[in-house]
């Protein structure tokens, strides 16, 4: 099941914009993949969690490192054998492209997740962690900042 959220206030960035810089580039992994195999593509890629899709493109569930450990810790060392679909959360909450990223605070705070997919019509665009929204935060701040300081002391 997904569940899709959009934004609608005018003037906010959306996650549109956060992909322009970002890229669309989406790490999937197979229902059928195994939770070692999961480790490997975590580690080789250096990402947090890779979504769960049969094609590539349609989002089927969402699988982190939290998932990894807290299975590891419930069950002990033979869940690296066990497939992702064993360990991961089908019900994956999902944005489209024109959401605000107020928005996407909003779902990564109430639903405590770190990665949201993006979706267009059933078709994976991208994914959104929380580290690139943090990212975004900060380099807004400092373009703010960088513009209050010149306008106090009257350079443009």
């Amino acid at each position: 099941m997904t569940r899709r959220a959009s934004g609608l206030r005018e003037g906010h960035m959306r996650i549109s914009d956060l992909l322009r810089v970002k890229g669309g580039q989406v790490v999937t992994v197979t229902p059928d993949s195994d939770v070692r195999y999961l480790l490997t593509v975590l580690a080789e890629h250096r990402i947090g969690a890779v979504v769960v899709s049969r094609d590539g493109t349609s989002v089927g569930g969402i699988v982190s490192e939290r998932d990894v450990v807290r299975a590891l810790a419930k069950r002990g060392a033979a869940v690296l054998s066990e497939p992702v679909t064993a360990i991961h959360t089908a019900e994956v909450h999902t944005v489209e492209p024109d959401t605000h990223l107020e928005q996407v605070m909003r779902i990564m705070t109430e639903h405590r997740v770190r990665h949201v997919p993006v979706v267009v019509a059933g078709t994976l665009q991208g994914i959104v962690s929380i580290g690139d929204v943090v990212k975004n935060r900060i380099d807004e701040l400092e373009t703010e900042r960088s513009a209050l300081s010149n306008y106090i002391s009257g350079t443009r």
